[in-house]
Protein backbone atom coordinates (compact mmCIF):
# COMPACT_ATOMS: atom_id res chain seq x y z
CA UNK A 1 0.00 0.00 0.00
CA UNK A 2 1.28 3.59 -1.01
CA UNK A 3 0.61 7.14 0.34
CA UNK A 4 1.07 9.99 -2.72
CA UNK A 5 2.16 13.26 -1.31
CA UNK A 6 1.86 16.55 -3.65
CA UNK A 7 2.52 19.86 -3.49
CA UNK A 8 0.11 22.21 -6.30
CA UNK A 9 1.46 25.52 -7.43
CA UNK A 10 0.86 27.95 -10.12
CA UNK A 11 2.85 26.03 -12.64
CA UNK A 12 4.61 23.06 -10.70
CA UNK A 13 3.59 19.91 -8.64
CA UNK A 14 5.95 17.95 -6.37
CA UNK A 15 4.94 14.77 -5.89
CA UNK A 16 6.30 11.93 -3.52
CA UNK A 17 5.46 8.01 -3.37
CA UNK A 18 5.91 6.25 -0.07
CA UNK A 19 5.14 2.55 1.36
CA UNK A 20 2.51 2.97 4.23
CA UNK A 21 3.71 0.55 6.23
CA UNK A 22 7.29 1.88 6.62
CA UNK A 23 7.34 5.11 4.70
CA UNK A 24 10.16 4.07 2.63
CA UNK A 25 10.72 6.79 -0.47
CA UNK A 26 9.62 5.10 -3.71
CA UNK A 27 9.70 7.50 -5.52
CA UNK A 28 10.01 11.45 -6.23
CA UNK A 29 9.92 14.39 -9.05
CA UNK A 30 7.77 17.61 -9.91
CA UNK A 31 6.49 18.49 -12.87
CA UNK A 32 7.32 21.94 -14.40
CA UNK A 33 5.86 24.63 -16.74
CA UNK A 34 2.36 23.34 -15.83
CA UNK A 35 -0.08 25.66 -18.00
CA UNK A 36 2.29 27.10 -19.77
CA UNK A 37 3.44 24.90 -22.44
CA UNK A 38 6.99 22.96 -23.13
CA UNK A 39 6.42 21.16 -19.81
CA UNK A 40 8.71 18.56 -18.08
CA UNK A 41 8.23 15.71 -16.01
CA UNK A 42 11.74 15.23 -13.42
CA UNK A 43 11.05 11.72 -12.12
CA UNK A 44 13.76 9.90 -9.72
CA UNK A 45 14.21 6.74 -8.04
CA UNK A 46 16.00 6.81 -4.80
CA UNK A 47 19.90 5.37 -6.08
CA UNK A 48 19.25 6.08 -9.29
CA UNK A 49 19.71 8.55 -12.15
CA UNK A 50 16.96 11.22 -12.42
CA UNK A 51 14.64 10.81 -15.85
CA UNK A 52 13.41 13.75 -17.34
CA UNK A 53 10.45 13.50 -19.94
CA UNK A 54 8.85 16.03 -21.98
CA UNK A 55 5.09 16.70 -23.28
CA UNK A 56 3.88 19.75 -24.94
CA UNK A 57 1.48 20.60 -22.37
CA UNK A 58 0.25 20.30 -19.38
CA UNK A 59 -2.52 21.36 -16.90
CA UNK A 60 -2.57 20.06 -13.02
CA UNK A 61 -4.79 17.14 -14.36
CA UNK A 62 -2.62 16.16 -16.99
CA UNK A 63 0.28 16.65 -15.07
CA UNK A 64 -0.78 14.30 -12.38
CA UNK A 65 -1.54 11.83 -14.90
CA UNK A 66 1.77 12.63 -15.91
CA UNK A 67 3.18 11.69 -12.78
CA UNK A 68 1.02 8.13 -12.14
CA UNK A 69 1.53 6.86 -15.77
CA UNK A 70 5.28 7.28 -15.19
CA UNK A 71 4.97 5.67 -11.54
CA UNK A 72 3.32 2.27 -13.19
CA UNK A 73 5.24 2.59 -16.23
CA UNK A 74 6.72 -0.61 -16.78
CA UNK A 75 10.08 0.47 -17.04
CA UNK A 76 10.55 2.92 -14.52
CA UNK A 77 7.23 2.30 -12.41
CA UNK A 78 7.75 1.48 -8.91
CA UNK A 79 4.24 -0.24 -8.53
CA UNK A 80 2.35 -2.24 -10.70
CA UNK A 81 -1.56 -0.07 -10.70
CA UNK A 82 -2.23 3.12 -8.97
CA UNK A 83 -4.83 1.22 -7.06
CA UNK A 84 -1.73 0.28 -4.56
CA UNK A 85 -2.18 4.31 -3.88
CA UNK A 86 -4.65 4.10 -0.95
CA UNK A 87 -4.86 8.25 0.03
CA UNK A 88 -3.45 11.31 -1.54
CA UNK A 89 -2.11 13.83 0.57
CA UNK A 90 -2.71 17.35 -0.85
CA UNK A 91 -0.22 20.46 0.94
CA UNK A 92 -2.57 23.40 0.85
CA UNK A 93 -0.93 26.94 1.41
CA UNK A 94 -3.33 28.35 3.97
CA UNK A 95 -5.85 26.99 6.56
CA UNK A 96 -7.09 29.92 8.34
CA UNK A 97 -8.41 29.65 11.86
CA UNK A 98 -10.35 27.04 10.77
CA UNK A 99 -7.37 23.88 10.92
CA UNK A 100 -5.15 23.07 13.59
CA UNK A 101 -4.19 19.79 12.09
CA UNK A 102 -4.23 18.09 8.89
CA UNK A 103 -8.23 16.74 8.17
CA UNK A 104 -9.59 14.47 5.69
CA UNK A 105 -11.24 16.27 2.70
CA UNK A 106 -14.70 15.70 2.45
CA UNK A 107 -16.89 18.32 0.56
CA UNK A 108 -17.43 20.79 3.74
CA UNK A 109 -13.83 20.82 4.11
CA UNK A 110 -13.14 21.88 0.50
CA UNK A 111 -15.62 23.93 0.26
CA UNK A 112 -13.83 25.89 3.14
CA UNK A 113 -10.47 25.48 1.67
CA UNK A 114 -12.23 27.37 -1.65
CA UNK A 115 -13.49 30.07 0.98
CA UNK A 116 -10.26 30.65 2.08
CA UNK A 117 -8.89 31.55 -1.25
CA UNK A 118 -9.25 35.32 0.34
CA UNK A 119 -6.15 35.10 2.29
CA UNK A 120 -3.98 33.25 0.26
CA UNK A 121 -4.78 33.95 -3.52
CA UNK A 122 -1.36 33.73 -4.79
CA UNK A 123 -1.81 29.95 -3.90
CA UNK A 124 -4.99 28.30 -3.11
CA UNK A 125 -6.77 28.32 -6.31
CA UNK A 126 -3.68 25.52 -7.29
CA UNK A 127 -4.03 23.94 -4.07
CA UNK A 128 -7.67 23.59 -5.28
CA UNK A 129 -6.87 22.29 -8.69
CA UNK A 130 -4.55 19.54 -7.16
CA UNK A 131 -7.23 18.80 -5.41
CA UNK A 132 -10.23 18.73 -7.91
CA UNK A 133 -7.63 16.32 -10.50
CA UNK A 134 -6.72 14.20 -7.23
CA UNK A 135 -10.42 13.46 -6.30
CA UNK A 136 -11.76 13.07 -9.94
CA UNK A 137 -8.67 10.29 -10.63
CA UNK A 138 -9.06 8.76 -7.49
CA UNK A 139 -12.89 9.28 -6.43
CA UNK A 140 -12.46 6.26 -4.14
CA UNK A 141 -10.05 6.77 -1.55
CA UNK A 142 -9.06 9.35 1.25
CA UNK A 143 -7.88 12.81 0.07
CA UNK A 144 -6.04 14.55 2.90
CA UNK A 145 -5.63 18.34 3.71
CA UNK A 146 -1.83 19.01 4.94
CA UNK A 147 -2.02 22.97 5.86
CA UNK A 148 1.07 25.01 6.03
CA UNK A 149 -0.32 27.17 8.78
CA UNK A 150 -1.17 24.41 10.97
CA UNK A 151 1.94 23.87 13.46
CA UNK A 152 1.35 27.74 14.27
CA UNK A 153 -2.09 27.97 15.52
CA UNK A 154 -0.56 27.39 18.97
CA UNK A 155 0.93 31.31 18.49
CA UNK A 156 -1.00 33.04 21.26
CA UNK A 157 -3.33 35.93 20.39
CA UNK A 158 -0.72 38.73 21.36
CA UNK A 159 1.88 37.34 18.79
CA UNK A 160 -0.55 36.84 16.09
CA UNK A 161 -2.94 40.19 16.28
CA UNK A 162 -1.45 43.06 14.76
CA UNK A 163 -1.64 46.48 15.37
CA UNK A 164 -4.29 47.56 13.06
CA UNK A 165 -8.30 48.21 13.54
CA UNK A 166 -9.19 45.15 15.75
CA UNK A 167 -12.16 44.60 13.88
CA UNK A 168 -10.40 43.65 10.63
CA UNK A 169 -9.68 40.79 12.67
CA UNK A 170 -13.02 40.34 13.72
CA UNK A 171 -14.78 40.74 10.59
CA UNK A 172 -11.68 39.49 8.14
CA UNK A 173 -9.58 37.15 10.65
CA UNK A 174 -6.43 39.25 9.28
CA UNK A 175 -3.44 38.16 11.80
CA UNK A 176 -0.20 36.16 11.80
CA UNK A 177 -0.35 32.69 10.48
CA UNK A 178 2.86 31.64 9.16
CA UNK A 179 3.99 29.21 6.77
CA UNK A 180 5.98 26.11 6.44
CA UNK A 181 4.44 24.57 9.00
CA UNK A 182 5.12 20.87 8.84
CA UNK A 183 9.24 22.10 7.49
CA UNK A 184 9.77 23.68 11.01
CA UNK A 185 8.08 20.89 12.61
CA UNK A 186 10.21 18.60 11.04
CA UNK A 187 13.27 20.47 11.77
CA UNK A 188 12.13 20.86 15.34
CA UNK A 189 11.33 17.07 16.15
CA UNK A 190 14.94 15.66 14.29
CA UNK A 191 16.50 18.30 16.68
CA UNK A 192 15.07 17.13 19.77
CA UNK A 193 16.21 13.38 18.71
CA UNK A 194 19.72 14.67 18.17
CA UNK A 195 19.48 16.67 21.54
CA UNK A 196 18.65 13.16 23.63
CA UNK A 197 15.10 15.07 23.97
CA UNK A 198 11.46 14.77 24.27
CA UNK A 199 10.21 17.74 21.80
CA UNK A 200 8.48 18.93 24.38
CA UNK A 201 11.60 19.68 26.99
CA UNK A 202 12.83 21.52 23.84
CA UNK A 203 13.70 25.37 22.95
CA UNK A 204 14.58 25.95 19.40
CA UNK A 205 14.69 28.69 17.05
CA UNK A 206 14.31 26.78 13.55
CA UNK A 207 15.77 28.42 9.66
CA UNK A 208 13.99 27.12 7.08
CA UNK A 209 16.31 28.19 4.22
CA UNK A 210 14.98 27.99 0.51
CA UNK A 211 13.24 30.76 -1.94
CA UNK A 212 11.05 31.02 0.62
CA UNK A 213 12.46 31.25 4.12
CA UNK A 214 11.11 31.94 7.44
CA UNK A 215 11.80 31.79 11.33
CA UNK A 216 10.49 29.90 13.52
CA UNK A 217 9.96 30.50 17.67
CA UNK A 218 9.85 26.72 19.38
CA UNK A 219 9.36 26.57 23.37
CA UNK A 220 8.46 23.42 24.47
CA UNK A 221 8.30 21.78 21.37
CA UNK A 222 5.72 24.08 19.78
CA UNK A 223 5.28 27.00 17.76
CA UNK A 224 5.00 30.61 19.92
CA UNK A 225 6.44 32.89 16.82
CA UNK A 226 7.31 33.08 13.17
CA UNK A 227 8.75 35.48 10.97
CA UNK A 228 5.81 34.93 8.13
CA UNK A 229 2.43 36.60 8.83
CA UNK A 230 -1.06 36.58 7.55
CA UNK A 231 0.64 36.07 4.06
CA UNK A 232 4.47 34.83 2.76
CA UNK A 233 5.19 37.93 2.20
CA UNK A 234 6.08 39.22 5.86
CA UNK A 235 9.32 38.20 7.30
CA UNK A 236 12.49 37.44 6.31
CA UNK A 237 14.38 38.74 2.91
CA UNK A 238 13.34 35.33 0.06
CA UNK A 239 14.60 34.84 -3.01
CA UNK A 240 11.95 36.87 -4.74
CA UNK A 241 10.32 38.87 -1.72
CA UNK A 242 10.46 41.60 0.07
CA UNK A 243 10.18 40.77 3.56
CA UNK A 244 9.53 42.79 6.30
CA UNK A 245 9.36 46.56 5.12
CA UNK A 246 7.89 50.09 6.14
CA UNK A 247 4.19 49.71 5.63
CA UNK A 248 4.52 53.51 4.07
CA UNK A 249 6.44 52.52 0.65
CA UNK A 250 4.06 50.67 -0.46
CA UNK A 251 1.54 53.59 -0.79
CA UNK A 252 4.12 56.28 -1.73
CA UNK A 253 5.57 54.11 -4.13
CA UNK A 254 1.90 53.32 -5.41
CA UNK A 255 1.03 56.95 -5.72
CA UNK A 256 4.48 58.62 -7.17
CA UNK A 257 4.28 55.39 -9.69
CA UNK A 258 0.56 55.63 -10.28
CA UNK A 259 0.87 51.45 -9.62
CA UNK A 260 -2.45 49.29 -8.63
CA UNK A 261 -2.37 47.04 -5.78
CA UNK A 262 -1.95 44.06 -8.32
CA UNK A 263 1.22 45.28 -9.95
CA UNK A 264 2.69 46.64 -5.89
CA UNK A 265 1.70 43.12 -5.01
CA UNK A 266 3.39 41.84 -7.97
CA UNK A 267 6.68 43.81 -7.31
CA UNK A 268 6.98 42.55 -3.62
CA UNK A 269 6.02 38.81 -3.91
CA UNK A 270 8.61 38.25 -7.58
CA UNK A 271 10.74 41.16 -8.10
CA UNK A 272 11.72 42.01 -4.58
CA UNK A 273 14.03 40.32 -2.30
CA UNK A 274 17.66 39.49 -3.13
CA UNK A 275 16.45 39.81 -6.75
CA UNK A 276 15.39 42.94 -6.13
CA UNK A 277 18.53 44.00 -4.67
CA UNK A 278 20.96 42.09 -7.57
CA UNK A 279 18.74 42.90 -10.25
CA UNK A 280 19.25 39.46 -11.47
CA UNK A 281 20.09 37.00 -9.08
CA UNK A 282 17.32 35.43 -6.96
CA UNK A 283 19.46 31.99 -6.39
CA UNK A 284 21.53 31.68 -2.92
CA UNK A 285 24.00 29.38 -4.56
CA UNK A 286 24.72 31.89 -7.52
CA UNK A 287 24.66 34.74 -5.29
CA UNK A 288 27.18 33.10 -3.04
CA UNK A 289 29.65 32.12 -5.75
CA UNK A 290 29.66 35.91 -6.89
CA UNK A 291 29.88 37.61 -3.57
CA UNK A 292 33.19 35.43 -2.86
CA UNK A 293 33.99 36.66 -6.56
CA UNK A 294 33.85 40.55 -5.66
CA UNK A 295 30.37 41.14 -6.66
CA UNK A 296 29.90 44.15 -4.29
CA UNK A 297 25.79 43.75 -4.91
CA UNK A 298 25.75 40.26 -4.69
CA UNK A 299 27.87 41.01 -1.44
CA UNK A 300 25.43 43.41 -0.56
CA UNK A 301 22.08 41.27 -1.15
CA UNK A 302 23.87 38.35 1.37
CA UNK A 303 24.90 40.47 4.25
CA UNK A 304 20.75 42.45 4.41
CA UNK A 305 19.53 38.89 4.30
CA UNK A 306 21.38 37.32 6.63
CA UNK A 307 21.52 40.60 8.89
CA UNK A 308 17.59 39.95 8.93
CA UNK A 309 18.02 36.62 10.10
CA UNK A 310 20.22 37.50 12.83
CA UNK A 311 17.91 40.27 14.32
CA UNK A 312 15.26 37.09 14.27
CA UNK A 313 17.25 35.11 15.65
CA UNK A 314 17.91 37.45 18.50
CA UNK A 315 14.32 38.43 18.88
CA UNK A 316 12.88 34.79 19.00
CA UNK A 317 15.83 34.46 21.64
CA UNK A 318 14.07 37.07 24.02
CA UNK A 319 10.70 35.66 24.04
CA UNK A 320 11.39 31.83 23.85
CA UNK A 321 14.31 32.06 26.47
CA UNK A 322 17.59 29.97 26.92
CA UNK A 323 17.65 27.75 23.78
CA UNK A 324 18.84 24.43 23.16
CA UNK A 325 20.16 24.96 19.62
CA UNK A 326 19.47 26.88 16.25
CA UNK A 327 18.44 24.57 13.66
CA UNK A 328 19.23 25.27 9.62
CA UNK A 329 17.46 23.57 7.13
CA UNK A 330 19.75 22.38 3.98
CA UNK A 331 18.36 24.41 0.94
CA UNK A 332 20.87 26.04 -1.11
CA UNK A 333 23.36 23.41 -1.63
CA UNK A 334 27.21 23.34 -0.92
CA UNK A 335 27.37 27.20 -0.67
CA UNK A 336 24.75 27.46 2.38
CA UNK A 337 28.14 27.38 4.70
CA UNK A 338 28.35 31.02 3.45
CA UNK A 339 24.93 32.08 4.91
CA UNK A 340 25.23 30.39 8.21
CA UNK A 341 28.84 32.07 8.73
CA UNK A 342 27.24 35.31 8.03
CA UNK A 343 24.56 34.62 10.11
CA UNK A 344 25.82 33.83 13.27
CA UNK A 345 28.48 36.20 13.58
CA UNK A 346 28.69 38.50 16.77
CA UNK A 347 25.82 35.67 18.51
CA UNK A 348 28.32 34.62 20.71
CA UNK A 349 27.03 37.14 23.51
CA UNK A 350 23.30 34.46 22.74
CA UNK A 351 25.99 31.81 23.75
CA UNK A 352 26.12 30.30 20.02
CA UNK A 353 29.48 29.91 19.01
CA UNK A 354 30.08 28.39 15.16
CA UNK A 355 33.01 26.07 14.00
CA UNK A 356 33.55 28.22 11.06
CA UNK A 357 35.87 25.07 9.60
CA UNK A 358 32.87 22.43 10.45
CA UNK A 359 30.25 24.75 9.12
CA UNK A 360 32.56 24.62 5.99
CA UNK A 361 33.17 21.50 5.26
CA UNK A 362 31.75 20.01 1.66
CA UNK A 363 31.36 16.45 3.65
CA UNK A 364 28.17 18.03 5.12
CA UNK A 365 26.02 18.49 2.18
CA UNK A 366 22.89 17.39 2.74
CA UNK A 367 23.29 15.21 5.57
CA UNK A 368 22.35 16.71 9.03
CA UNK A 369 25.04 17.49 11.38
CA UNK A 370 25.97 20.23 14.73
CA UNK A 371 28.31 22.76 13.49
CA UNK A 372 28.86 24.45 16.96
CA UNK A 373 32.05 24.55 18.83
CA UNK A 374 32.47 21.32 21.47
CA UNK A 375 32.15 24.65 23.98
CA UNK A 376 29.01 26.36 22.47
CA UNK A 377 26.16 26.54 25.28
CA UNK A 378 23.73 26.58 22.50
CA UNK A 379 24.26 24.09 19.61
CA UNK A 380 23.78 24.79 15.78
CA UNK A 381 22.29 22.01 13.85
CA UNK A 382 21.89 21.58 9.82
CA UNK A 383 19.08 19.10 9.30
CA UNK A 384 18.00 18.97 5.65
CA UNK A 385 13.89 19.44 6.02
CA UNK A 386 11.83 16.19 4.97
CA UNK A 387 8.38 18.09 5.29
CA UNK A 388 6.59 15.58 2.88
CA UNK A 389 7.33 12.99 5.46
CA UNK A 390 5.33 14.65 7.58
CA UNK A 391 2.64 14.96 5.07
CA UNK A 392 2.43 11.05 4.75
CA UNK A 393 2.89 10.22 8.45
CA UNK A 394 -0.35 12.87 8.94
CA UNK A 395 -1.78 11.07 5.98
CA UNK A 396 -1.30 6.99 7.46
CA UNK A 397 -2.57 8.50 11.29
CA UNK A 398 -5.71 9.98 9.85
CA UNK A 399 -6.18 6.66 7.76
CA UNK A 400 -5.79 4.87 11.45
CA UNK A 401 -6.96 7.21 13.82
CA UNK A 402 -9.37 9.66 12.37
CA UNK A 403 -7.28 12.21 13.33
CA UNK A 404 -3.99 13.85 14.04
CA UNK A 405 -2.68 16.22 16.81
CA UNK A 406 0.76 17.33 15.29
CA UNK A 407 1.71 18.31 18.67
CA UNK A 408 0.97 15.04 20.22
CA UNK A 409 2.06 12.67 18.04
CA UNK A 410 4.65 10.37 17.96
CA UNK A 411 6.28 10.95 14.16
CA UNK A 412 9.18 7.80 13.64
CA UNK A 413 11.33 10.57 12.93
CA UNK A 414 11.59 11.94 16.53
CA UNK A 415 12.39 8.86 17.46
CA UNK A 416 15.26 7.32 19.13
CA UNK A 417 17.42 5.56 16.16
CA UNK A 418 15.33 6.79 13.16
CA UNK A 419 17.74 7.31 10.10
CA UNK A 420 16.95 10.01 7.54
CA UNK A 421 16.12 9.17 4.14
CA UNK A 422 18.92 10.58 2.06
CA UNK A 423 18.36 13.88 0.73
CA UNK A 424 17.87 13.71 -2.53
CA UNK A 425 18.61 16.88 -5.05
CA UNK A 426 15.65 17.58 -6.72
CA UNK A 427 16.38 20.99 -8.07
CA UNK A 428 15.55 21.81 -11.96
CA UNK A 429 18.60 21.20 -13.94
CA UNK A 430 17.04 23.71 -16.34
CA UNK A 431 18.06 26.29 -13.74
Amino acid sequence: MKILTLSCWSNSIHFRLFNKADFALLALGRVERVGIGDSYLIYILPGKKRQIIYVDYCDHRNALSLILTTLTGAQQGVMASEEEIVAVGHRVAHGGEHFRNSAIIDDQTFATIRNLQRLAPLHISYNVAGIEAGRELFPDIPHIAIFDTAFHQTISEHAFIYALPYEWYEQYALRRYGFHGHAHLYLSRRAAALLGKHPAECNLVTIYLDRGVSVCAIRNGISIDTSMGMTPLEGAVMGTRSGDIDPGIVTFEMHRGNLSAREMDSILNQKSGLLGITGKHYDRRRLVQEALSGNERCALALKIETYRLKKYIGSYCAAVGPLDAVVFSHGSGNDDWYVRQLTMEGMDVFGMRLDVEKNKSSALCDQEAIVSTADSPTSIYIIPSDEQLAFAEDVASILSEGCIDHVRHAYTFSQPGYVPNICIDVRDPHD
